[in-house]
Formats: C-alpha cells, sequence, structure tokens
C-alpha cells in the first residue's frame, strides 16, 4: 500500500479501494458463511478504523469524507424509491399508510420521549435526534430481508416503511432544528417556517419534475440505450444538489420522489435501470457502513454511561412496538405480523449521518450535549444491526412469517414429465410449484396435489401471486423453447444465473440456431430437449430417488445405472441443487440422488392414463 512514512496515511485512492475490498469483502464472506452481512461489515470497519488504524476517513480522504456519504446515501434512497411499484403494495398498502401517517408522528413522540428520559438529553436534542430516529434503515433492511427469506405482506411493510420514512425522519429533524434554531437564535419563527414550507415544496417539485420528464424522454426515445444510465446518474446528483442548496437534507425527499416516480411510469428499459442501481447500491452500502464505522471515536463512546443502555432498550422494546402496534389497529394485518413489524426496527446510514450533521450543529448553537448525538446513533445502530441481523431470520421462523425452510423450485411449463417430476421433490420434501399459462397443461399437476399458477410467469399477477422469495431454483420447461429462453434470461438476475434451468432448444447445437451465453438458462440433467424428456416418460422412464451411504456410493450407483440421467442433488439438510451435463458431482453419505431412469425389466410399468406413478426410493 501506498504509505506517507511521515504521518502512517494511506493516499485517498489506496483509502477508497481499502474500502471497496473490505467492504465488498465483508458481503461475501458473510454470504459464504451464512452470517448477516451488515454485522460483518460494522465489525470489519471498526477493526481497519479506530481498532488497529489502518483506515481514518478524515486523514486519508479528508473533506471529501462527508460529500461522499451524502451523495452516496442520496444515490441508496433514490434506489430505494425506484423499487417502489404502487402495485406491489397490494394487501399491505392499509398498513403503509398506517406506518408512514400514523408511526411517523408516534414515533417521533416516543423517540423523543426516549431521548429525554432514557438518555438524558435535552429537549432540544431530543425533539432533533427524535425525528431522525423515523429512520428505520432501508440500507440495512433490504440485506436483513434478503437473508432471513420473509413472507411477502411483513417485507413489503418494513421496506416501504424504511425507504418512505428515510426521508420523513431528515425532514423531521431539520423542522425541530429549525425551532431550536428560532428559540437560540433571533431568527423569527415565520422566516424559520418559510423556509421549511419552501424546502419541501423545492423537493417535492423536483423530485416530481425530474422523474416525469426522465420518464417522458426515455420513452420517446430521446436519450440513446447506452446513455440512459450516466444520464439517470448526473440527474439524480443534479436534483440532490439543488434541493439540498434551498434546505439542507431536502435532497434526500427530492430522490425518493424521483425514484418513485420512475418506479410507476411502466418504463421498457425499467428492469435494466433497476439492476444496474442494485448493484451500485450494493457497493454504496459497503463503503458508506465501513466509513462511518472506520471513522468511530473511541473517546466520544467514552462520554457515554449506563443510560446509552437504558435508551436502547427503551428504543427497541417500548418505542418502536408501541408505534407499530398502535399505527395497526384496525388495520386487518395479522397479529403475528403486527408483532414481526413491531419488535423489527434496525437503523442504518442515513441515522448515523444526519444524526452526525445536527449533533454538530447543536453544538454550535450552544446546545451541548448534541455532542452526545453521535454516539448515541452509532450505539444504537451497532445495537439493532446485531440483534436484528440474528434474530430476524429465527423469529420470523417461530412466527411462521417465512418463506419455506427448505428453497423450493418454480417449473414454469405444465406437461407430463413436469408433474412427474414435480411429484418426485414433493416427495423429497422441496416445495414446488408449477406455473403455465395454458390451464389444460396444469390438469394433471392439479390431479396429483402440485400447486399450480395459471397465468404467466413474467406478468404482474404472477409477481403479486407467487412468493418468489420461496422458490430458489427455477426449471423452464414449456413446449416453446423461444419462451423458455425469456423466461430464464428475465429471472435469471433475481433468481442467480447458476440456478436457473432450461431444457435444451432443439438445433440449438447448430450456428444459425446458436445463442450467446447471456441468453437463456443452464441445460438441465444431460441436456435433453423438451421432446426427448416427453418421450423418455412416455417409453416407461420414472424419476427416482436414491439414497446414498457409505456402502453404496455416488460411484456406485453410477456403475449400476448407467443409462440413468441424474437431475439434482439433495443433501443431508434437504436442499436441491439441480445439476447439467457438465457439472461435476459430489455427493456423500446421506445425500439422495434425483434421477430420471427406465424401469427395470422386472418391474411392473407405470400407469400411462395420467402418468401418476409415484416416485419411490431405489
Amino acid at each position: 500500500m501506498a504509505v506517507t512514512p511521515a504521518d502512517g496515511a494511506l493516499s485517498p485512492v489506496t483509502a477508497l479501494a481499502l474500502v471497496g475490498v473490505v467492504g465488498v469483502g465483508a458481503q461475501w464472506i458473510a454470504w459464504k458463511l451464512r452470517l448477516p452481512g451488515i454485522v460483518l461489515m460494522l465489525v470489519a470497519g471498526v477493526l481497519i478504523g479506530p481498532v488497529f488504524g489502518v483506515l481514518d476517513p478524515a486523514r486519508d480522504i479528508g473533506p471529501l469524507t462527508q460529500p461522499l456519504i451524502a451523495i452516496a446515501v442520496a444515490v441508496i434512497l433514490f434506489e430505494g424509491g425506484l423499487t417502489l411499484n404502487f402495485r406491489s403494495l397490494s394487501d399491505a398498502a392499509v398498513g403503509v399508510k398506517r406506518l408512514v401517517f400514523v408511526g411517523a408522528p408516534l414515533g417521533w413522540l416516543l423517540s423523543t420521549l426516549a431521548l429525554r428520559y432514557g438518555a438524558g438529553l435535552s429537549w432540544e436534542s431530543s425533539a432533533v435526534f427524535g425525528g431522525i430516529m423515523i429512520v428505520t434503515g432501508p440500507t440495512v433492511i433490504a440485506p436483513l430481508l434478503r437473508q432471513a427469506r420473509l413472507s411477502r405482506r411483513p417485507a413489503a411493510l418494513l421496506q416501504w416503511e424504511a425507504i418512505v420514512n428515510d426521508p420523513l425522519g431528515a425532514l423531521a429533524a431539520v423542522l425541530a432544528f429549525e425551532v431550536v434554531l428560532v428559540l437560540n437564535s433571533a431568527t423569527s419563527v415565520g422566516s424559520a417556517a418559510g423556509e421549511l414550507v419552501m424546502g419541501v415544496a423545492v423537493a417535492t417539485i423536483t423530485g416530481v419534475a425530474a422523474g416525469y420528464g426522465l420518464a417522458r424522454a426515455f420513452r420517446h426515445g430521446q436519450v440513446p440505450e447506452h446513455m440512459k444510465v450516466p444520464v439517470l446518474f448526473v440527474l439524480l446528483i443534479a436534483i440532490f444538489a439543488l434541493s439540498d442548496s434551498v434546505l439542507h437534507e431536502s435532497g434526500l425527499l427530492a430522490v425518493t420522489i424521483m425514484g418513485l416516480v420512475i418506479a410507476n411510469a411502466d418504463l421498457p428499459s425499467y428492469e435494466e435501470l433497476r439492476r444496474f442501481k442494485e448493484h451500485a447500491t450494493i457497493l454504496l452500502v459497503s463503503g458508506v457502513f465501513i466509513l462511518l464505522a472506520a471513522s468511530l471515536d473511541f473517546s466520544a463512546l467514552g462520554r457515554l454511561d449506563w443510560r446509552a443502555a437504558l435508551f436502547v432498550a427503551a428504543v427497541v422494546l417500548v418505542a418502536r412496538p408501541l408505534t407499530v402496534m398502535a399505527s395497526l389497529i384496525g388495520s386487518g394485518i395479522p397479529y403475528r405480523e403486527q408483532l414481526l413489524v413491531a419488535l423489527t426496527g434496525p437503523r442504518g446510514v442515513v441515522l448515523v449521518a444526519v444524526a452526525g450533521l445536527f449533533g454538530e450543529r447543536l453544538v454550535q448553537l450552544g446546545v451541548e450535549d448534541g455532542a452526545l448525538i453521535g454516539p448515541l446513533a452509532f450505539v444504537l445502530v451497532a445495537a439493532t444491526v446485531v440483534l436484528h441481523g440474528f434474530t430476524l431470520g429465527p423469529f420470523a421462523k417461530a412466527l411462521g412469517l417465512t418463506a419455506a425452510g427448505t428453497p423450493g423450485v418454480l417449473i414454469v411449463g405444465g406437461s407430463r414429465w413436469t408433474t412427474l417430476l414435480a411429484e418426485a421433490l414433493k416427495k423429497a420434501e422441496v416445495p414446488v410449484l408449477i406455473a403455465d399459462a395454458n390451464r389444460g397443461h396444469l390438469r394433471r399437476a392439479r390431479e396429483a396435489g402440485i400447486p399450480t399458477f395459471f397465468g404467466d410467469v413474467l406478468s404482474e399477477a404472477a409477481e403479486h401471486r407467487i412468493d418468489f422469495v420461496g422458490y430458489s431454483t427455477l426449471i423452464a420447461a414449456t413446449d416453446n423453447d423461444a419462451y423458455n429462453t425469456l423466461v430464464a434470461t428475465d429471472l435469471a438476475p433475481e433468481m442467480g444465473r447458476e440456478k436457473v434451468f432450461q431444457v435444451t432448444r432443439e438445433k440449438s447445437e447448430q450456428v444459425r440456431h446458436a445463442l450467446p451465453a447471456t441468453l437463456g438458462g443452464r441445460p438441465l440433467g444431460d441436456g435433453a430437449t423438451y421432446r426427448e424428456m416427453e418421450l423418455r416418460v412416455w417409453q416407461g422412464w420414472q424419476f427416482r430417488l436414491t439414497g446414498l451411504t457409505e456402502e453404496f456410493t455416488l460411484e456406485d450407483w453410477r456403475a449400476k445405472r448407467p443409462d440413468a440421467m441424474l437431475i439434482g442433488v439433495i443433501g443431508a439438510g434437504g436442499a436441491l441443487r439441480l445439476v447439467g451435463p457438465d457439472d461435476k458431482v459430489e455427493a456423500g453419505a446421506g445425500a439422495r440422488l434425483l434421477t430420471l431412469r427406465p424401469e427395470d425389466a422386472g418391474e411392473q410399468p407405470p400407469p400411462d392414463v395420467n402418468g401418476k406413478k409415484a416416485a419411490t426410493d431405489s
């Protein structure tokens, strides 16, 4: 690393590279170890920052640190707004409205009381920080939801509340700060109120105008495809800067509204924009968390006493539950879901960034305990991130509000062979769903008791009725090769390309019919086509589950069944991994093999009326 001999400081370029490597590396390690990514990022930032002193953002990056964090938070909130399509609200709409219009003011009040009587802050500091605490952290919620795999409605409640209340929390802090400013200076109430109204109006108008104007330009082809993302980024930063120049922190509201408008504009390029933004957000969340954790001043934390712990307990166990339960009274949302949302309130990047800013401003106004706002914010974030990072999944599972414990398989295309495959998966206790736009194709599956979805799997109806979180693997297996390729290509970024399969296309080996690797899914089994799979089933082939032991290994099975097609391996824990013709398969004792093989000569052939013979263990 490039280190200056004088003071051991890193160069800004080296410091930013270190932030990226540590942030993304922590997320990758968390994925490998199945641990909460947010927790590892927090720990990694503290270790390279105040513990070992490798990185000091103020020393190594200097005055650019805060602007970088501000822009990153703006991009994160914009991406959050970009995910808020009103049609995705469905049955969570009432709850979201309650959490925003009732929960935000009530949360402000209860958080202020927790700060005043729990942490012992003055009313001025409590009111300002209490407004910021409306924020529940979209930068934290998104990774937690991916990890916990919640069912649709509680996940939607938590996501919408976090993103919508995020800019509202910043504006509440602005409002409280303006009141404190009036009481501690010669500024009149009228001018302070006018500044606040003007800032909110400018943020709303610019956000709506920018979102509508950009959507219109994209829809009418006024921006070429290769420039859409750059134009989007430049406009996003410009809107944030413009609104922020009128009223500090109102830029967060502007970019959130801008994202919301674009999300509901039905743009043909929307998916490409959203996916690119998601990738950028992962990088930015990593960077911001590492920067904030590395900037932690242990001496500032040393000014806190036992009342800090009392404050955190009051927020987690009293203020948050009361806010949510009171807001959702009469909403029709089941009590279990209310309880889950009530006891899930992680705070994140925006809270720390905004709290530190307003803490400094309060100190400048003569409110001395404003210096405690930053340390208290960090303690609250650290406590809630660790708490919810380790407990959200188990708690939701205990309440029955998670997707199936074993990740399921979504099969697109109803037929004789996909129904038999689904029966074998069901026997292995792997959740399975067959979707088809032709109701007749689903008859066998319904008669066999297999869950089905009648409709196009790419439709909006499918988004609302299929809980995609519960399915980690996709098999595109209709009799239409072009549609299979479309489905696999569209859903691969969401489910992971390594877990999206399709039956091999007819004539795919011919040059004029070959497609680039970016299109379609992976071949299934030995690479058979739809017609070949159907033919094998008509000839009496059956899907079978074969258990492996210390005595009967994978090699023994291969020697005994050289004609069988290996479809997948079910591990000892019940998780299924489908395989393709080029996959190197490893399976030990306790695993089960899912195969398609011909019937033995001495076995009775399966009834072929509806193809309903159940798969059995070999």
